[in-house]
């Protein structure tokens, strides 16, 4: 989705994640960490709280002992490698959390009802 922006895909594993994160803030340009567990490395911290600076025309973020420039055209996704992820009430706040786990139940269900919509829209409508 992000490609054509430049979409840097990074870990918290690579060493120098923080130096991509930084440029990509100050660029506009996506960054995605991939493979998160279910706790995250705390340097985040002030990107998931939004903790953007507003002086004039200019936006900054403190991330860890550096202070830069915030592009508002900056976007920062996090992936994860767990099916059913339990993350701490404190992180759900923050984040939008999105599920494209499919399941074979869930997607039989779905087509279910598109048939008996199509077929008797009376049925589908009582249970809903």
């Amino acid at each position: 989705m992000h490609k054509e922006d430049g979409l840097k895909a990074l870990k918290f594993t690579d060493g120098n994640y923080l130096k991509f994160l930084e440029a990509g803030i100050r660029n506009g340009n996506p960054i995605l960490i991939e493979n998160i567990a279910e706790e995250m490395d705390p340097a985040i911290e002030p990107l998931l709280q939004k903790q953007i600076v507003v002086k004039g025309n200019n936006m900054t973020l403190k991330l860890g002992d550096t202070i830069i420039e915030y592009d508002k055209n900056f976007k920062f996704l996090l992936t994860t490698k767990y099916s059913n992820p339990h993350y701490l009430p404190e992180v759900s706040t923050k984040v939008t959390l999105i599920n494209f786990m499919i399941t074979s139940e869930g997607l039989s269900d779905q087509l279910l009802g598109i048939v008996v919509e199509k077929e008797n829209p009376e049925l589908q409508t009582k249970k809903e």
